[in-house]
Protein backbone atom coordinates (compact mmCIF):
# COMPACT_ATOMS: atom_id res chain seq x y z
CA UNK A 1 0.00 0.00 0.00
CA UNK A 2 1.88 3.53 -0.86
CA UNK A 3 1.73 5.40 2.20
CA UNK A 4 -0.36 8.67 0.69
CA UNK A 5 -3.23 5.48 -0.92
CA UNK A 6 -6.10 5.99 1.46
CA UNK A 7 -8.04 2.97 3.01
CA UNK A 8 -11.65 2.64 2.16
CA UNK A 9 -13.87 2.48 4.32
CA UNK A 10 -16.66 2.45 1.77
CA UNK A 11 -19.51 -0.71 0.38
CA UNK A 12 -17.39 0.00 -2.76
CA UNK A 13 -15.21 0.47 -5.04
CA UNK A 14 -13.07 -1.38 -2.21
CA UNK A 15 -9.46 -1.16 -1.24
CA UNK A 16 -7.38 -3.94 -2.91
CA UNK A 17 -4.10 -6.21 -2.22
CA UNK A 18 -0.91 -4.80 -4.20
CA UNK A 19 -1.25 -8.22 -6.17
CA UNK A 20 -4.50 -7.96 -7.17
CA UNK A 21 -3.65 -4.58 -8.56
CA UNK A 22 -0.37 -5.85 -10.43
CA UNK A 23 -2.51 -8.40 -12.05
CA UNK A 24 -4.05 -5.87 -14.69
CA UNK A 25 -0.27 -4.65 -15.49
CA UNK A 26 -0.44 -7.08 -18.40
CA UNK A 27 -2.56 -6.42 -21.43
CA UNK A 28 -4.65 -9.48 -22.84
CA UNK A 29 -5.87 -10.63 -25.82
CA UNK A 30 -9.32 -11.23 -25.91
CA UNK A 31 -9.17 -14.24 -28.13
CA UNK A 32 -5.87 -15.87 -26.38
CA UNK A 33 -5.64 -18.85 -25.19
CA UNK A 34 -4.55 -18.13 -21.38
CA UNK A 35 -7.44 -15.41 -21.70
CA UNK A 36 -10.01 -17.88 -22.56
CA UNK A 37 -8.90 -20.36 -20.00
CA UNK A 38 -8.59 -17.56 -17.01
CA UNK A 39 -12.27 -16.90 -18.28
CA UNK A 40 -13.60 -20.26 -17.76
CA UNK A 41 -12.00 -20.60 -14.65
CA UNK A 42 -13.10 -17.62 -12.95
CA UNK A 43 -16.59 -18.73 -13.88
CA UNK A 44 -16.36 -22.05 -12.58
CA UNK A 45 -14.93 -21.02 -9.15
CA UNK A 46 -17.93 -18.06 -8.88
CA UNK A 47 -20.21 -21.68 -9.06
CA UNK A 48 -17.93 -23.35 -6.38
CA UNK A 49 -18.33 -20.10 -4.23
CA UNK A 50 -22.15 -20.44 -5.22
CA UNK A 51 -22.50 -24.48 -3.99
CA UNK A 52 -23.75 -24.62 -7.59
CA UNK A 53 -21.60 -27.12 -9.22
CA UNK A 54 -23.96 -29.23 -11.27
CA UNK A 55 -26.97 -27.23 -11.02
CA UNK A 56 -25.86 -23.81 -12.12
CA UNK A 57 -23.39 -21.75 -14.17
CA UNK A 58 -21.94 -18.50 -13.67
CA UNK A 59 -22.62 -15.53 -16.57
CA UNK A 60 -20.08 -12.51 -16.39
CA UNK A 61 -21.53 -9.31 -17.75
CA UNK A 62 -19.54 -5.83 -18.72
CA UNK A 63 -20.49 -2.49 -16.22
CA UNK A 64 -20.75 -2.24 -12.36
CA UNK A 65 -22.84 -4.50 -10.20
CA UNK A 66 -26.13 -2.68 -11.10
CA UNK A 67 -25.52 -3.73 -15.55
CA UNK A 68 -25.49 -6.97 -13.67
CA UNK A 69 -28.72 -6.91 -11.94
CA UNK A 70 -30.85 -5.20 -14.81
CA UNK A 71 -29.62 -7.71 -16.99
CA UNK A 72 -31.27 -10.51 -14.31
CA UNK A 73 -34.49 -9.10 -14.24
CA UNK A 74 -34.63 -8.44 -17.52
CA UNK A 75 -33.29 -11.74 -18.75
CA UNK A 76 -35.46 -13.75 -16.03
CA UNK A 77 -38.47 -12.03 -15.53
CA UNK A 78 -40.98 -13.19 -18.91
CA UNK A 79 -42.62 -10.47 -20.65
CA UNK A 80 -45.48 -11.73 -19.17
CA UNK A 81 -44.67 -12.54 -16.07
CA UNK A 82 -44.87 -10.29 -12.54
CA UNK A 83 -42.12 -9.12 -10.46
CA UNK A 84 -42.59 -8.43 -6.67
CA UNK A 85 -39.63 -6.66 -5.27
CA UNK A 86 -38.63 -6.48 -1.50
CA UNK A 87 -37.73 -2.83 -1.22
CA UNK A 88 -36.17 -1.45 2.15
CA UNK A 89 -33.57 1.00 0.59
CA UNK A 90 -32.37 2.21 -2.43
CA UNK A 91 -31.26 -0.84 -4.41
CA UNK A 92 -34.35 -2.20 -4.25
CA UNK A 93 -35.66 0.95 -5.30
CA UNK A 94 -33.29 1.29 -8.07
CA UNK A 95 -34.61 -1.83 -8.85
CA UNK A 96 -37.98 -0.65 -8.95
CA UNK A 97 -36.59 2.04 -11.50
CA UNK A 98 -35.02 -0.84 -13.88
CA UNK A 99 -39.20 -2.15 -13.97
CA UNK A 100 -40.58 0.97 -14.72
CA UNK A 101 -38.04 1.60 -17.64
CA UNK A 102 -38.25 -1.83 -19.34
CA UNK A 103 -41.92 -2.24 -18.67
CA UNK A 104 -42.50 -5.11 -16.92
CA UNK A 105 -45.39 -5.54 -14.54
CA UNK A 106 -44.17 -5.71 -10.88
CA UNK A 107 -45.50 -4.64 -6.91
CA UNK A 108 -43.42 -3.37 -4.81
CA UNK A 109 -43.47 -4.47 -0.48
CA UNK A 110 -41.81 -1.64 1.12
CA UNK A 111 -40.77 -1.26 4.48
CA UNK A 112 -38.69 0.91 6.22
CA UNK A 113 -34.64 0.95 5.54
CA UNK A 114 -34.32 -0.24 9.19
CA UNK A 115 -36.69 -2.88 8.69
CA UNK A 116 -36.46 -6.43 7.24
CA UNK A 117 -39.11 -7.18 5.05
CA UNK A 118 -41.07 -10.35 7.04
CA UNK A 119 -41.53 -13.52 5.34
CA UNK A 120 -44.94 -13.79 7.00
CA UNK A 121 -46.11 -10.57 5.13
CA UNK A 122 -44.10 -11.65 1.87
CA UNK A 123 -46.47 -15.13 2.12
CA UNK A 124 -49.21 -12.91 2.48
CA UNK A 125 -48.61 -10.86 -0.91
CA UNK A 126 -48.19 -13.93 -2.77
CA UNK A 127 -51.22 -15.69 -1.32
CA UNK A 128 -53.04 -12.66 -2.27
CA UNK A 129 -51.99 -12.25 -5.71
CA UNK A 130 -51.47 -15.11 -8.07
CA UNK A 131 -50.40 -13.06 -11.07
CA UNK A 132 -46.53 -12.30 -9.26
CA UNK A 133 -44.62 -15.16 -10.65
CA UNK A 134 -41.15 -13.69 -9.50
CA UNK A 135 -39.80 -12.34 -6.21
CA UNK A 136 -36.49 -10.24 -5.91
CA UNK A 137 -34.86 -9.72 -2.40
CA UNK A 138 -31.44 -7.15 -1.61
CA UNK A 139 -29.58 -10.05 0.51
CA UNK A 140 -27.65 -6.72 2.35
CA UNK A 141 -28.86 -3.54 1.97
CA UNK A 142 -25.87 -0.89 2.08
CA UNK A 143 -28.38 2.00 2.50
CA UNK A 144 -28.29 0.94 6.02
CA UNK A 145 -26.34 -2.31 6.51
CA UNK A 146 -29.38 -4.55 7.15
CA UNK A 147 -29.11 -7.90 6.55
CA UNK A 148 -32.43 -9.52 5.11
CA UNK A 149 -33.62 -13.08 5.66
CA UNK A 150 -33.08 -14.26 2.44
CA UNK A 151 -33.42 -17.72 3.52
CA UNK A 152 -36.29 -17.39 4.89
CA UNK A 153 -38.07 -15.51 2.24
CA UNK A 154 -36.63 -18.25 0.07
CA UNK A 155 -38.77 -20.99 1.40
CA UNK A 156 -42.27 -18.96 1.42
CA UNK A 157 -41.35 -18.32 -1.99
CA UNK A 158 -40.74 -21.70 -3.02
CA UNK A 159 -43.28 -22.90 -0.96
CA UNK A 160 -45.52 -20.61 -2.93
CA UNK A 161 -44.18 -22.23 -6.15
CA UNK A 162 -42.65 -18.89 -7.34
CA UNK A 163 -39.00 -18.09 -8.60
CA UNK A 164 -36.75 -15.98 -6.77
CA UNK A 165 -34.06 -13.24 -7.48
CA UNK A 166 -31.64 -12.22 -5.26
CA UNK A 167 -29.33 -8.89 -5.44
CA UNK A 168 -26.66 -10.35 -3.34
CA UNK A 169 -24.25 -7.48 -4.33
CA UNK A 170 -22.77 -6.41 -1.13
CA UNK A 171 -23.24 -10.17 0.10
CA UNK A 172 -21.64 -12.59 -2.02
CA UNK A 173 -18.44 -14.26 -1.20
CA UNK A 174 -18.48 -13.43 3.16
CA UNK A 175 -22.03 -14.31 3.46
CA UNK A 176 -23.97 -17.58 3.52
CA UNK A 177 -26.30 -18.04 0.32
CA UNK A 178 -25.59 -21.88 -0.97
CA UNK A 179 -27.75 -23.08 -3.94
CA UNK A 180 -28.12 -26.04 -1.84
CA UNK A 181 -29.86 -24.23 0.85
CA UNK A 182 -31.50 -21.64 -0.75
CA UNK A 183 -33.52 -22.48 -3.65
CA UNK A 184 -32.57 -19.42 -6.06
CA UNK A 185 -32.93 -18.60 -10.13
CA UNK A 186 -30.53 -16.36 -10.42
CA UNK A 187 -27.87 -14.24 -7.93
CA UNK A 188 -26.83 -11.07 -9.03
CA UNK A 189 -22.82 -9.73 -7.57
CA UNK A 190 -19.93 -8.12 -8.46
CA UNK A 191 -16.06 -8.27 -8.77
CA UNK A 192 -15.34 -5.76 -6.59
CA UNK A 193 -17.22 -6.52 -3.39
CA UNK A 194 -16.66 -9.21 -1.03
CA UNK A 195 -14.42 -11.20 -3.56
CA UNK A 196 -12.17 -7.89 -3.35
CA UNK A 197 -11.42 -7.46 -7.17
CA UNK A 198 -11.61 -4.19 -8.98
CA UNK A 199 -14.55 -2.78 -10.14
CA UNK A 200 -15.84 -3.23 -13.93
CA UNK A 201 -17.79 -6.24 -14.56
CA UNK A 202 -20.94 -8.02 -12.57
CA UNK A 203 -22.03 -11.74 -12.72
CA UNK A 204 -25.24 -13.78 -12.61
CA UNK A 205 -25.33 -17.32 -10.76
CA UNK A 206 -28.29 -18.84 -13.04
CA UNK A 207 -30.05 -22.24 -12.16
CA UNK A 208 -29.18 -23.60 -15.46
CA UNK A 209 -32.74 -25.22 -15.93
CA UNK A 210 -34.24 -21.35 -15.32
CA UNK A 211 -31.54 -20.10 -17.77
CA UNK A 212 -32.64 -21.83 -20.36
CA UNK A 213 -35.75 -20.85 -20.49
CA UNK A 214 -35.33 -17.31 -20.73
CA UNK A 215 -34.34 -16.92 -24.75
CA UNK A 216 -36.06 -14.01 -25.76
CA UNK A 217 -37.32 -12.77 -22.66
CA UNK A 218 -34.66 -9.92 -22.66
CA UNK A 219 -35.09 -5.83 -23.26
CA UNK A 220 -31.43 -5.73 -24.48
CA UNK A 221 -28.96 -7.09 -26.54
CA UNK A 222 -25.99 -6.16 -24.05
CA UNK A 223 -27.75 -7.44 -20.85
CA UNK A 224 -29.13 -10.41 -22.19
CA UNK A 225 -27.75 -12.96 -19.96
CA UNK A 226 -29.31 -15.94 -22.23
CA UNK A 227 -27.22 -15.06 -25.19
CA UNK A 228 -24.34 -14.17 -23.22
CA UNK A 229 -24.13 -17.73 -21.91
CA UNK A 230 -24.98 -19.22 -25.04
CA UNK A 231 -22.55 -17.90 -26.57
CA UNK A 232 -19.65 -18.57 -23.80
CA UNK A 233 -20.61 -21.98 -24.08
CA UNK A 234 -20.65 -22.57 -27.65
CA UNK A 235 -17.08 -20.29 -28.18
CA UNK A 236 -15.86 -19.91 -24.36
CA UNK A 237 -15.59 -16.30 -25.45
CA UNK A 238 -17.28 -12.68 -24.29
CA UNK A 239 -19.76 -11.29 -27.52
CA UNK A 240 -18.17 -7.77 -26.88
CA UNK A 241 -14.90 -6.60 -25.67
CA UNK A 242 -14.44 -8.01 -22.44
CA UNK A 243 -12.76 -6.13 -19.58
CA UNK A 244 -9.31 -8.34 -19.90
CA UNK A 245 -7.75 -6.50 -16.77
CA UNK A 246 -10.04 -6.89 -14.25
CA UNK A 247 -10.66 -10.36 -15.34
CA UNK A 248 -6.95 -11.14 -14.55
CA UNK A 249 -7.35 -8.92 -11.36
CA UNK A 250 -10.47 -10.92 -10.38
CA UNK A 251 -8.64 -14.16 -11.33
CA UNK A 252 -5.87 -13.46 -8.67
CA UNK A 253 -7.91 -12.21 -6.21
CA UNK A 254 -10.02 -15.26 -6.30
CA UNK A 255 -6.87 -16.88 -5.79
CA UNK A 256 -6.30 -14.62 -2.42
CA UNK A 257 -9.77 -15.33 -1.68
CA UNK A 258 -9.14 -19.46 -1.60
CA UNK A 259 -5.96 -18.95 0.63
CA UNK A 260 -7.84 -16.90 2.74
CA UNK A 261 -10.12 -19.61 3.81
CA UNK A 262 -13.22 -19.18 1.12
CA UNK A 263 -16.70 -17.65 2.52
CA UNK A 264 -15.81 -18.96 6.62
CA UNK A 265 -12.11 -17.00 6.46
CA UNK A 266 -13.49 -13.77 4.57
CA UNK A 267 -16.57 -13.50 6.63
CA UNK A 268 -15.26 -14.11 9.85
CA UNK A 269 -12.54 -11.34 8.81
CA UNK A 270 -15.45 -8.80 8.10
CA UNK A 271 -17.21 -10.52 10.93
CA UNK A 272 -14.03 -9.26 13.23
CA UNK A 273 -13.73 -5.61 11.50
CA UNK A 274 -17.26 -4.76 12.10
CA UNK A 275 -17.35 -6.23 15.55
CA UNK A 276 -14.19 -3.60 15.86
CA UNK A 277 -15.73 -0.78 14.62
CA UNK A 278 -19.10 -0.89 16.12
CA UNK A 279 -17.61 -1.29 19.69
CA UNK A 280 -15.25 1.12 19.30
CA UNK A 281 -17.75 3.65 17.83
CA UNK A 282 -19.95 3.08 20.44
CA UNK A 283 -17.78 3.54 23.33
CA UNK A 284 -16.83 6.78 21.50
CA UNK A 285 -20.44 7.63 21.73
CA UNK A 286 -21.52 6.92 18.62
CA UNK A 287 -25.09 4.92 17.90
CA UNK A 288 -25.90 2.56 15.71
CA UNK A 289 -28.60 2.89 13.31
CA UNK A 290 -29.44 -0.85 13.38
CA UNK A 291 -29.33 -3.58 16.58
CA UNK A 292 -26.93 -6.38 16.16
CA UNK A 293 -29.39 -8.83 15.31
CA UNK A 294 -30.25 -6.79 12.14
CA UNK A 295 -26.41 -6.04 10.92
CA UNK A 296 -24.66 -7.22 8.30
CA UNK A 297 -20.90 -7.38 8.48
CA UNK A 298 -19.69 -5.43 5.68
CA UNK A 299 -21.48 -1.60 6.01
CA UNK A 300 -22.69 0.14 9.90
CA UNK A 301 -24.50 3.21 9.23
CA UNK A 302 -24.21 5.59 12.48
CA UNK A 303 -26.22 8.26 13.32
CA UNK A 304 -25.14 11.76 13.04
CA UNK A 305 -24.37 13.46 16.39
CA UNK A 306 -26.68 16.39 17.38
CA UNK A 307 -23.34 18.76 18.40
CA UNK A 308 -23.80 21.30 16.05
CA UNK A 309 -20.00 21.58 15.14
CA UNK A 310 -20.26 18.39 13.61
CA UNK A 311 -20.13 18.80 9.70
CA UNK A 312 -19.71 15.68 7.70
CA UNK A 313 -17.82 17.30 4.95
CA UNK A 314 -15.22 18.79 7.54
CA UNK A 315 -14.91 15.30 8.98
CA UNK A 316 -15.17 13.68 6.21
CA UNK A 317 -11.96 15.43 4.77
CA UNK A 318 -9.77 15.52 8.27
CA UNK A 319 -10.27 11.25 7.60
CA UNK A 320 -9.59 11.91 4.28
CA UNK A 321 -6.31 13.01 5.28
CA UNK A 322 -5.43 10.67 7.84
CA UNK A 323 -5.39 7.59 5.68
CA UNK A 324 -9.75 7.07 5.56
CA UNK A 325 -12.48 7.42 3.44
CA UNK A 326 -15.53 6.56 4.29
CA UNK A 327 -19.28 7.24 2.99
CA UNK A 328 -22.12 9.81 3.56
CA UNK A 329 -25.32 8.40 4.78
CA UNK A 330 -27.99 7.58 2.10
CA UNK A 331 -31.29 7.26 4.12
CA UNK A 332 -34.25 8.79 4.54
CA UNK A 333 -35.22 8.10 8.34
CA UNK A 334 -32.77 9.54 10.01
CA UNK A 335 -29.16 11.96 8.92
CA UNK A 336 -26.45 9.15 9.32
CA UNK A 337 -22.91 8.54 8.29
CA UNK A 338 -21.38 5.15 6.71
CA UNK A 339 -18.57 3.26 7.50
CA UNK A 340 -17.33 -0.19 5.80
CA UNK A 341 -15.64 -3.08 6.90
CA UNK A 342 -15.05 -4.56 3.75
CA UNK A 343 -12.06 -4.89 1.26
CA UNK A 344 -8.51 -5.78 2.09
CA UNK A 345 -8.76 -4.21 5.50
CA UNK A 346 -7.58 -5.98 9.06
CA UNK A 347 -8.53 -4.96 12.91
CA UNK A 348 -5.25 -3.06 12.65
CA UNK A 349 -6.98 -0.70 10.25
CA UNK A 350 -10.43 -0.79 11.96
CA UNK A 351 -8.49 0.67 15.07
CA UNK A 352 -6.44 3.02 12.75
CA UNK A 353 -9.86 4.52 12.09
CA UNK A 354 -11.13 4.76 15.04
CA UNK A 355 -7.75 6.55 16.30
CA UNK A 356 -8.24 8.94 12.97
CA UNK A 357 -11.62 9.54 14.24
CA UNK A 358 -10.84 10.23 17.66
CA UNK A 359 -8.33 13.11 16.73
CA UNK A 360 -10.74 14.33 14.04
CA UNK A 361 -13.29 15.03 16.61
CA UNK A 362 -11.35 16.42 18.71
CA UNK A 363 -10.04 19.22 16.61
CA UNK A 364 -13.88 20.09 15.13
CA UNK A 365 -14.48 20.50 19.43
CA UNK A 366 -17.27 17.54 18.45
CA UNK A 367 -18.42 16.68 22.14
CA UNK A 368 -22.17 15.81 22.05
CA UNK A 369 -22.35 12.69 20.25
CA UNK A 370 -25.80 11.71 21.04
CA UNK A 371 -27.81 11.55 17.19
CA UNK A 372 -29.82 14.30 16.67
CA UNK A 373 -33.64 14.72 17.58
CA UNK A 374 -36.01 13.16 14.73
Amino acid sequence: MAPKEPLLLTPGPLTTSLTTKQAMLRDWGSRDSEFIAMNARVRARLVEIAGGVGTHVAVPVQGSGTFAVEAMLGTFLPRDGKLLVLVNGAYGKRMVKMLQIMRRAHVALETPEDTPPAPQDVARKLSGDPTITHVVVVHCETTSGVLNPVREIADVVAKAGRRLLIDAMSAFGAIPSDAHDVAFDALAASSNKCLEGAPGFGFVICRRAALEACAGNAHSLSLDLHDQWANMEKTRQWRFTPPTHVIAAFDQALNEYAAEGGLAGRGARYRRNCQVLVDGMRALGFKTLLPDALQAPIIVTFHTPQDPRFEFEKFYDMLRLRGYVIYPGKLTVADSFRIGCIGRLSEADMRGALAAIRDALGELGVTKLSPKAA
